[in-house]
């Protein structure tokens, strides 16, 4: 995969914090990276429409409680599924 960004939710090497717009068939949601919208899997996690979740690899692994706004990443109390 040839990126024109500096990392994406495909290829980086880091979790990134996506929010979950609408959960899909398959263990699959769209997802939105503040960039544009991409489809994960969620098979991994337990989560609704409007949680935040870490991505590495396209796979949610991890659900960060309250969201971005709680400061739930930053404190580092996320959660696994």
């Amino acid at each position: 995969m040839n990126c024109g960004e500096e990392t994406c939710v495909t290829c980086s090497d880091e979790a990134v914090a996506v929010t979950v717009v609408r959960l899909l068939d398959a263990g699959l949601a769209l997802a939105d990276t503040g960039r544009g919208r991409e489809v994960v899997s969620v098979a991994l996690v337990d989560v609704r429409p409007g949680d935040v979740v870490l991505v590495h690899a396209k796979e949610a692994i991890a659900v960060v409680p309250g969201g971005l706004e709680s400061g739930g990443l930053v404190s580092g109390e996320w959660r696994r599924s």
